[in-house]
């Protein structure tokens, strides 16, 4: 039996574990959040996007809120402030926390979101976060997501940069929670195949 060396398999995300987990996030993800799964107006939202990386996903978010405050723990060049989003500091008044974690630390983002978002968290996760009876107990039994929306077609995510070339075989959901939700079963919805119309010229630079 042959080896399957391809690209899209070897691009899996296997990461150490004080990884910063630097795999930028194409804005079409962001705006593909916008305009299938979350309802947000313009004239009125905010959003905190506290691991904006190199700021690719906030490109996407920045059209669809009245404000955007965009901040990391490490300082990727761009307009951002440092700051580390789980440790007590700077925190602007923001309706949404919305972001792609580093995956080790998502359960924590999702919790410490929900501690200062006023309306709701997504957050941009491999489908695998679903899994795991500790995750769970911990999170998903306690803060029950209102949504989870899995992408029908592939985010290419690869360490270091933000390619529309690449490929991946890693599958990703937006995991979306409300704050004051009644007591309803978590949806799951399909986000159709948008990236041909939600990609924008200069996205990638």
């Amino acid at each position: 039996m042959s080896q399957n060396t391809s690209h899209a398999v070897m691009q899996q995300r296997h990461e150490a574990h004080d990884s910063l987990d630097d795999f930028p996030t194409p804005p079409w993800a962001g705006r593909a959040l916008c305009e299938h799964v979350i309802a947000v107006d313009k004239r009125l939202h905010t959003v905190w996007e506290p691991a904006c990386n190199r700021g690719f996903l906030v490109k996407g978010l920045a059209e669809y809120f009245f404000e955007l405050f965009a901040s990391d723990i490490a300082d990727y060049g761009g307009n951002h402030r440092c700051a580390d989003f789980l440790f007590p500091g700077i925190s602007p008044v923001a309706d949404w926390v919305i972001t792609n974690p580093p995956f080790r630390l998502a359960e924590k983002f999702a919790v410490r979101g929900l501690e200062v978002a006023t309306q709701g968290v997504a957050l941009l996760t491999r489908t695998s976060f679903l899994e795991g009876c500790s995750r769970f107990k911990n999170l998903f039994s306690v803060h029950k997501p209102l949504i989870v929306a899995q992408f029908s077609e592939r985010v290419p995510m690869i360490k270091g940069r933000c390619d529309p070339k690449a490929s991946t075989a890693t599958s990703y959901c937006w995991i979306v929670w409300v704050k004051d939700r009644q007591a309803t079963p978590t949806e799951f919805v399909w986000i159709p195949p948008c990236r041909k119309h939600l990609e924008r010229e200069g996205d990638y630079v």
